[in-house]
């Protein structure tokens, strides 16, 4: 685990090279440079932990170059008292690659708010994106806005009571009790619940997004009504959906997700070394 200097802020990073867990059957081949994936949380009581738990390992093993890193605010990243807005966490990552001097475009996964912090750098920094994977997650167009506004007002009201901690300890335990309570504590001290929705979006036709995109969503989660317009709108789309499992598809469906996103990332990085060797040929 490593801290760099992102801009303004020292942002939290762990990198996994390619093979460093352990190297898995299936594995891609050393003879290439290898693809590079780069994993983005979702908001509050999220961190990078939640991706080492779960695919951050998996990837390195399948031959994979792998970046995890806390967002602003979040985790052991730095969090200052305002500057939230979308645009902020995308121009994040865009200086986080600068300072690990990746060149490579890179393989998006975002989780929840991760995905569309996904979107945004996709949209607004093409080149360094080879695909984007949104998990459970949204584009950054109005609709989004206006859903992840009357949420964080929610969240801003209730968790900073311990009546609601309690409630959320009884029915989920002491673990998630304590990521709702610190979720509480960067929403009442920074502007992270008013800026969010106020940052910077993308045409509701999601033209902005070039790259070949999968969404994986959860059948009873709602977000797979998304499912129709993401299709239609965006040309190189390919959609999951798993029956009958909510929002918590990355921490409950750990494997399948791996699966899904390890197809992903082999297929179109063949298609890039074919492409790149049919043009060098």
């Amino acid at each position: 685990m490593a801290k760099l200097r992102t801009g303004e802020l020292t942002t939290h990073v762990q990198q996994l090279a390619a093979g460093a867990v352990g190297r898995s059957s299936g594995a891609l081949s050393g003879d290439d440079e290898p693809p590079v994936v780069v994993l983005v949380h979702g908001l509050l009581t999220d961190s990078l932990a939640s991706y080492y738990f779960t695919l951050g390992p998996a990837l390195s093993a399948a031959g994979i170059d792998t970046v995890m890193y806390d967002l602003r605010g979040h985790g052991r990243t730095e969090r200052p008292p305002t500057g939230y807005q979308l645009e902020h966490f995308v121009e994040d990552l865009d200086q986080l690659l600068d300072a690990l001097g990746e060149h490579r475009p890179v393989h998006l996964v975002g989780n929840s708010f991760g995905g569309t912090v996904a979107a945004g750098f996709a949209a607004w920094h093409p080149h360094r994106t080879a695909t984007l994977t949104m998990i459970e997650s949204e584009p950054p167009v109005a609709a989004w806005s206006g859903h992840i506004r009357d949420g964080l007002a929610h969240a801003r009201r209730e968790l900073v009571r311990d009546e609601a901690i309690d409630w959320i300890k009884e029915r989920h335990g002491a673990h998630t009790a304590r990521l709702s309570r610190n979720a509480g504590r960067i929403l009442a001290t920074t502007t992270l619940a008013d800026d969010v929705p106020a940052g910077r979006l993308i045409d509701d036709d999601l033209s902005a997004l070039r790259c070949p995109l999968l969404a994986v969503f959860g059948g009873a989660s709602g977000l797979s009504a998304q499912v129709p317009e993401l299709e239609a709108k965006v040309e190189r789309c390919r959609t999951v959906v798993l029956p009958d499992q909510g929002h918590s598809v990355l921490v409950e469906q750990p494997a399948r997700t791996r699966d899904l996103v390890l197809d992903w990332v082999r297929e179109h990085h063949a298609r890039r070394a074919e492409a790149w060797a049919g043009a060098v040929g």
